[in-house]
């Protein structure tokens, strides 16, 4: 397990510098590599209950993919019958969602902004592992407040990030074992993992983050968890699991307005 701290969010994370810390995945080389990724592993627990999920929960068909990266979580929403807008910071990435989906709808952003997307006009924001390189609770409360506003009155987001628990243990689709100081890293520290499904194994660089900094954040942005989800393999998947029938990777959040 990680070592955690145990005070409030406003104790830990909210005061750490985020000066040091750049996205790696704002890169051509990553964005190459990235390209061709799917569902393979690990990766298949991420989104193998989404579908059940969505269904239970949202109403609606209009969708924004937040931090839509090379556009894989962009397909799969499409693939589920969502009209979708995929969004994302990064220029490279962007450039290897649209040569993948021509017929796809993603537009560059700029940093905690959403402009040209209407307010209240969506029932779904989807945000797959894009929080997971947000520094600093105010800059994680600032964003999930704008993409709340997005949102009609029985919107719902529907966040997917890593596991603190991912960062210290061995995977079929990840490994550390090369960041022992992963394990004293508390929420909003930086931690390196190496991701084995692609060609580009230079290290990557998340944020961790705990699942009680994260409800602090869901309540400063006014939201509310109604399901939470942390997927476990049960071993009947087509994949060599290595930890993932024991540990959860993966947290799944749907998330509400509150009130």
């Amino acid at each position: 397990m990680v070592e955690q701290n145990t005070g409030p969010a406003d104790a830990s994370a909210e005061g750490r510098s985020d000066h040091a810390f750049s996205n790696v995945y704002d890169d051509e080389a990553r964005a190459a590599s990235y390209a061709g990724l799917e569902f393979p592993g690990t990766y298949f627990l991420a989104y193998r209950d989404l579908p059940a999920l969505l269904r239970e929960h949202v109403r609606g068909r209009k969708a924004i993919d937040f931090g839509c990266g090379t556009g894989r979580s962009t397909r799969f929403l499409r693939r589920l019958g969502f009209d979708v807008v995929g969004v994302d910071i990064s220029a490279p990435m962007l450039a290897r969602a649209q040569e993948r989906d021509p017929g796809g709808d993603y537009r560059l952003v700029q940093d905690g902004t959403l402009g040209g997307l209407a307010a209240g006009a969506f029932d779904l924001v989807l945000s797959a592992f894009t929080f997971d390189n947000v520094p600093t609770l105010e800059r994680k409360v600032a964003l999930f407040r704008t993409v709340r506003d997005l949102l009609n009155d029985r919107g719902r987001i529907v966040n997917l990030v890593s596991a603190p628990e991912i960062y210290v243990h061995e995977w079929t689709s990840f490994s550390t074992r090369d960041f022992p100081e992963n394990r004293r890293a508390h929420s909003g520290d930086t931690v390196r993992i190496v991701m084995l499904d692609v060609k580009d194994r230079r290290p990557v660089e998340d944020i961790l983050w705990t699942d009680d900094d994260y409800r602090e954040v869901y309540r400063r942005a006014g939201l509310t968890p109604i399901h939470i989800t942390r997927p476990l393999a049960d071993g009947s998947e087509p994949f060599h699991w290595v930890s993932e029938t024991t540990v959860a990777p993966w947290a799944i959040y749907v998330l509400a307005r509150a009130g």
